[in-house]
């Protein structure tokens, strides 16, 4: 394959100097799709060579680990540039981000982390700006519910001039494959409770013509991957022995689905189940995420949900939260969202 320039910035080499098949990235290929979505302004080039890895058929084992290896590296090495094109704000403004949580706990760490910290209140809320590991940041406590997440993403964005909005808390568990521990990051997101049948289909906006916001796509990428990253290499060491047997914190998994969104704590199994069965890929439950989607989607700013999960939506849930909350979902969201914003450092943000 030729050298590829894209968007006018990138230049790509040569692909067999990417084909190391020892990689450790296919640790993290729990998420990787069959084939490669071709909206996300891929170069056509690319969904091809990667199709060739689907098209062979290949008899010999040893052979097939090395394709699929293969096939990873180039998927992973294609995403960064991705990350590089579509993460930067189109009319040429530098990154600013901003990052909610609803609860103290959920920033716990980040405020102190920052460089160069001034805060302002204001509408209730107190705003820190700095730099968090290089990245310009404006981080906020938005308080619980879908108008006081709706409030804090507006104020960023109208009054802070922030250019991408990262909301980062705990959820709960959407399905039964989902497990305390997990983490979730949102391809799109929904209100549950928002009604207005029969004059507008259930969860439908009215007016709007929609159901789900969708996640920024490069975000979500970014998240991703430090999701998988924490969980490879600091999850053991930051979360206590003792809080990992309690909640039976054995193998956390990274999960991409639907998150839905509304004013109500889930803690009845027959409402999440009836939840689920109407929201066909539902991976989470929370109180903010799909109105901060909804502004985010309305003003044009990229935005992303990660949560992470801290109960299982029914009856035990209160107890199962709090305790969470406090003793390992901080670890979470700390190491997590370094390691996010180093990565947006590497490309250049």
């Amino acid at each position: 394959m030729q050298k590829n320039q894209l968007a006018g910035h990138f230049k790509l080499p040569p692909v067999d100097k990417q084909l190391d098949i020892h990689s450790t990235r296919c640790a993290k290929a729990a998420f990787l799709p069959d084939r490669l979505d071709l909206s996300h302004n891929l170069p056509a080039s690319i969904p091809a060579f990667y199709r060739h890895f689907q098209r062979r058929q290949v008899l010999d084992p040893v052979r097939k680990i090395e394709l699929i290896h293969k096939k990873i590296d180039v998927y992973y090495y294609y995403q960064d540039i991705y990350i590089q094109v579509n993460l930067k704000k189109k009319n040429g403004k530098k990154m600013r981000l901003g990052i909610i949580s609803a609860l103290h706990e959920e920033q716990q760490g980040l405020m102190e982390a920052m460089q160069d910290a001034t805060t302002t209140s204001h509408g209730g809320r107190v705003y820190t700006h700095g730099k968090l590991w290089g990245i310009d940041a404006v981080c906020v406590l938005s308080r619980i519910g879908k108008v006081a997440g709706a409030v804090t993403a507006t104020l960023l964005v109208e009054k802070f001039g922030v250019t991408h909005i990262l909301f980062t808390g705990v959820a709960g568990a959407g399905d039964a494959s989902i497990a305390v521990g997990d983490i979730v990051v949102a391809d799109a997101l929904v209100q549950h409770d928002m009604d207005a049948s029969p004059l507008f289909p259930r969860f439908e906006v009215p007016l709007s013509g929609l159901s789900h916001f969708p996640g920024d796509h490069a975000m979500a990428l970014q998240l991703l991957a430090a999701a998988h990253g924490f969980l490879e290499h600091d999850f053991m060491d930051v979360v206590d022995a003792g809080q990992r047997a309690a909640f039976k914190l054995q193998q956390p998994r990274v999960h991409r689905g639907l998150i839905a969104s509304g004013d109500q704590f889930m803690h009845d199994r027959h409402v999440i189940q009836a939840l689920n069965a109407a929201l066909p890929g539902l991976v989470a439950v929370e109180m903010e995420g799909a109105a901060v989607a909804q502004v985010c989607f309305e003003l044009g700013i990229p935005c992303a949900v990660i949560r992470t999960i801290s109960d299982n939506a029914n009856e035990d849930a209160a107890t199962d939260f709090l305790t969470f909350v406090s003793a390992v979902a901080a670890h979470y969201a700390f190491y997590i969202v370094r390691r996010y914003c180093q990565g947006l450092a590497e490309h250049g943000f």
